[in-house]
């Protein structure tokens, strides 16, 4: 069977930037998504399509191709006092390359980088961590199945449904979070499902889909 629209794919990747090894998902924890549903990069997808079980791929997207171009305009001035926590600023977490999870005003968590740190302010990178970077994967096909309606209407991993009661939820991907506390857990809308494995201070999830919030 190939992988075509509204197939179930599962396989294996590594993901190489900067010569480093950047993201992987190996043959006991696999990336599995329904294929043309828009849960991995549009490239991406276009790569492994028409492949099948045992096939190999190998490719390089551009930063057009992935997470767009560096932005300068992502880069945004924040006074201290929008770190403080119970009157304090919390300049524990105010270190430079940190991953901080904030509110947008349209009420939404986003995970911004901290990228300098003033006497009065705070600027955050609100940019994609992949953003500007080349994109090297390589990996295999493990198998390729028909989705079920089931998933279909709810998604893979119930993506499509309402949070569950007292939980957290990856919006657009679905799936618990492995944190138990605090939001950014998975990346931006993009190429995947929930971190197979828990990060570090909120960062470090694998294959993308949006920021994890509290139940809606």
């Amino acid at each position: 069977m190939k992988v075509e629209k509204n197939k179930v794919v599962s396989l294996t990747y590594e993901l190489i930037v900067d010569g480093a090894l950047a993201d992987k998902a190996d043959e006991n924890r696999p990336l599995d998504y329904i294929h043309g549903t828009h849960m991995l990069l549009p490239k991406f997808e276009q790569e492994v399509e028409g492949k099948e079980p045992g096939d190999t791929f190998e490719f390089t997207l551009t930063p057009e191709e992935g997470y767009g171009t560096f932005d300068e305009s992502r880069l945004v001035e924040l006074p201290l006092e929008a770190f403080m926590i119970d009157g304090k600023v919390a300049t524990e977490f105010l270190v430079v390359g940190r991953m901080i999870p904030m509110m947008s005003n349209t009420g939404q968590v986003v995970s911004g980088k901290v990228h300098s740190v003033g006497d009065k302010s705070v600027t955050m990178d609100f940019n994609h961590p992949m953003a500007g970077k080349t994109l090297n994967f390589s990996g295999k096909v493990i198998e390729v199945r028909d989705a079920t309606e089931k998933e279909l209407d709810e998604g893979l991993h119930g993506e499509y449904l309402p949070p569950e009661e007292g939980g957290k939820r990856c919006r657009k991907h679905g799936g618990k979070c492995h944190k138990d506390e605090g939001e950014g857990c998975c990346k931006e809308e993009g190429d995947g499902e929930c971190c197979h494995s828990e990060g570090k201070d909120g960062e470090g999830c694998c294959n993308g889909g949006g920021c994890c919030d509290e139940k809606e």
